[in-house]
Parts: C-alpha cells; structure tokens; sequence
C-alpha cells in the first residue's frame, strides 16, 4: 500500500491510535482506522484545558522553552511534562533538545489556526448564550404553583 502526501494510505485510512492507560490515543502514522476515528483520537488530546493553555503559549512564539512553559502556565513540572508528552504523542507538538534545555513548538501551524477557529467559534456561541440570556430575563415571570394544601383547601371550599 501507499501513502498520499496526507500521509494517507491509499485505502482511506491512516495509522491506528494506541489507547493509553491514561485514556489518551496515539496518532501514529501507519493506522487502519477510518480517519473519522483518527480524528477523534486528535481531539481527544486537545480535551484538557491546561493543554489548550499549552498551545496557546506555543502559538505565540517560534519556540518556547520548558521552562518558559512552566512560567506561562503555573504548572509544576511533572504536570507539564505529561501533558507535553500528550501532545507529542498526537503530532501536535515537536521538541528539540539544546544542551540541558528542551524548547517545544507547534508541530503544524494548522495547529495555532485550529485554536484561533475553536475561540471565534467560543465567542459565537456565547453570544448567543448572552443574547438568550438577555431575552429570557425580559420574559413575564411565571408564578409559583399553588401549595398543596392550599389547593386542597381552595377546593372543599367549592
């Protein structure tokens, strides 16, 4: 079989993801899954906050330092670690070691047009929250049922 410059086999699929104890998929590149599957298993790793905040940092700059990520998100080291990891194993990041420093960027920049969508998208969508907000508060209030047993009481009355 082939691969397309998508990095498409030529029978629609590409590399399977791995399932990770840790819930999250691999993306790797010799797949038999659909690509509907695939890319799923892509938003899956971009499902936690702190990994979006991580992008987003990476999106700002060429490159950005281990350390420079810590002081942008307020991460303790383990912690960005396993998220970077995360993103790494989905394609979404690449590192490259210098000395004893390691520096990460985005692997793709479809990756920062991704995030700038996913916001225009947010801002849409609470706009609309806002706007129905506002019009629900301009709606007549509906009044409290009555009490049971003051219902009972008003019907023996009848």
């Amino acid at each position: 079989m082939k691969k397309d410059q998508a990095g498409l086999w030529d029978n629609g699929f590409i590399n399977p993801s791995i399932h990770q104890p840790n819930g999250c998929h691999d993306v790797t590149p010799d797949s038999q899954l659909p690509l509907y599957e695939v890319k799923a298993n892509l938003f899956k790793g971009l499902a936690h906050p702190l990994r979006v905040r991580v992008l987003e940092v990476l999106s700002s700059a060429s490159e950005t330092s281990v350390s420079q990520l810590l002081e942008a998100t307020g991460l303790e080291a383990s912690h960005l670690s396993q998220h970077l990891a995360v993103l790494k194993r989905n394609l979404l990041v690449r590192a490259d070691r210098r000395g004893n420093q390691v520096y990460y960027r985005l692997a793709y920049p479809q990756v920062a047009e991704l995030l700038r969508v996913a916001r225009a998208l947010l801002g849409q969508i609470l706009e609309t929250t806002e706007r129905q907000l506002v019009e629900q508060a301009a709606l007549p209030e509906i009044p409290p049922p009555p009490r049971e047993g003051a219902a009972r009481a008003a019907g023996r009355r009848s």
